[in-house]
């Protein structure tokens, strides 16, 4: 079994001696390095279904509002990116809310119409065409858009307009608006939530409703569990009609009309959700208009990137501008990289141990700035690569490079390492930690040779805490 947040041990007790953290420091690595052990016999496997299967689809889990939420050191969305198989990254490409609603709308979920729009003018334009009131939605790859004025009602085409040019250009969490959905108004009677996502633990899809809708799901978890239904579907089984009605009745909805409406998008969603290798497929609110309709009034829909080869619709709907510009600069060079909001850049070789990583500056008091996985390699190109990355980052002023020799041998890695930095001029300070086959060899190999800027450490905490100490 692969290293996993739910068998991670968080080093947070302020009493824990310098003993006990090593202790624990050690178990964490030793399964890390177990992962690293474990992925060389996948690698070494030449499976054609396999290769053809996208190399293991990522196991997701929840991420509802696309927030960082900080869980056990590390952030919520860094637990979500960093499903992997093999130490590989499994990215996810989260879709636009108009882009969700077209592949609901593929798939028979009952959606409003709308218009996309680029411009005040394009937005007057899809106002006379859906006639009636509209909403203005601003389209960015964040959460929070109302409360941050990016959605606004429009009696009119020319308030439409109006409305457009106020919020395009936004600023919403980091994320400038260049894109409106400009959708007819719908009269709401009732909000409803449904999604289905990855349980992790229970290594199947799993679906979540409440009448509790138009909130972050978050908060009714946490104020009123008791409505909240939650639903595994068995993949080898399949999904079943009896499992809508399950969510339905569970959920206390009474009015037959919307029993059977609810149950056949729960259906629908799934289908949407299997056909499209989603990771998440969400819709909040689930509204009910007067009328008695059930329809989509939002979408969420984040997909694997690993089966993108078998989408070239969906690979087409990247929004390659909402990108972060470094994780951009990542995919390019093809770099397993997530951004944090700390000092100390970390690299490391191998998914688990960089999550360690991640996991030990947090524990010395320090604030990763990222997370970089190496791999398995340890070439100077690869280094070269992923340090071009992190230094990109003006938030970094020291770099924690954290190898475990396993596959690749510490003396190779630490060559390479030279190698990189005679290609490369860092002012940043690097801490080096070396373990395994032919640490101290590579160990060795950096005393003689390295710049003034770089620091061998012998243990993972060690090295952390140099880190760390450089950082401030």
């Amino acid at each position: 079994m692969l290293f996993t947040p739910d068998r991670h041990e968080p080093l947070t007790d302020s009493s824990f001696s310098e003993a006990a953290a090593r202790s624990a420091i050690a178990r964490i690595t030793s399964r890390a390095e177990q992962e690293l052990d474990s992925a060389a016999g996948l690698w070494s496997r030449d499976s054609t279904d396999e290769i053809e299967a996208g190399e293991g689809r990522a196991e997701g889990d929840e991420d509802d509002r696309r927030g960082l939420a900080h869980v056990g050191g590390c952030s919520h969305r860094l637990w979500r990116e960093l499903r992997s198989r093999g130490g590989r990254l499994a990215r996810a490409l989260d879709l636009h809310e108009y882009q969700g609603k077209e592949l609901f709308r593929r798939h028979g979920i009952p959606v409003s119409e709308g218009r996309l729009a680029t411009s005040p003018t394009d937005a007057r334009q899809a106002a006379v065409d859906l006639g009636g009131p509209v909403v203005v939605k601003a389209q960015v790859l964040t959460g929070g858009r109302g409360k941050a004025g990016g959605i606004k009602l429009a009696d009119s085409p020319a308030d439409a307009e109006a409305r457009a040019r106020e919020i395009l250009g936004l600023d919403i969490r980091g994320h400038v608006v260049h894109k409106l959905w400009i959708e007819r108004a719908s009269e709401i009677a009732k909000e409803y939530y449904l999604s289905i996502t990855f349980d992790r633990s229970a290594k199947r899809p799993l679906f979540m409703f409440t009448t509790h809708g138009g909130v972050d799901i978050e908060q009714v978890a946490e104020e009123s569990p008791e409505a909240l239904v939650r639903l595994h579907v068995d993949p080898l089984e399949g999904f079943q009609p009896y499992q809508a009605r399950r969510l339905v009745y569970g959920a206390g909805v009474e009015d037959p009309g919307e029993q059977k409406q609810i149950a056949a998008i729960v259906g629908k969603l799934y289908a949407a959700f299997v056909a499209c290798d989603a990771l998440l497929c969400e819709i909040n609110p689930l509204i009910v208009t007067p009328a008695g309709e059930v329809k989509a009034l939002d979408s969420k829909f984040t997909v694997d990137d690993n089966a993108l080869f078998r989408h070239a619709d969906i690979a087409e709907m990247r929004d390659v501008s909402a990108a972060d510009p470094l994780e951009a600069l990542a995919r390019e060079k093809g770099v397993t990289y997530v951004k944090l909001d700390g000092e100390v850049g970390v690299l490391g070789n191998g998914a688990g141990l960089t999550m360690s990583t991640v996991d030990v500056v947090t524990f010395v008091g320090g604030r990763p700035a990222n997370f970089c996985d190496l791999g398995g390699g340890g070439d100077a190109q690869g280094v070269v690569d992923a340090l071009e990355v992190i230094t990109r980052d003006p938030q970094v002023t020291a770099i924690f490079f954290n190898i475990f020799g396993g596959i690749t041998r510490c003396d190779e890695v630490a060559r390479g390492i030279l190698q990189a930095l005679g290609q490369l001029s860092l002012s940043q300070p690097i801490v080096v930690r070396l373990d395994g086959t032919n640490a101290e060899e590579g160990r060795r190999i950096l005393a003689e040779s390295a710049p003034p800027n770089l620091y061998v450490e012998p243990t993972m905490l060690d090295a952390a805490k140099k880190a760390v100490e450089l950082a401030a």
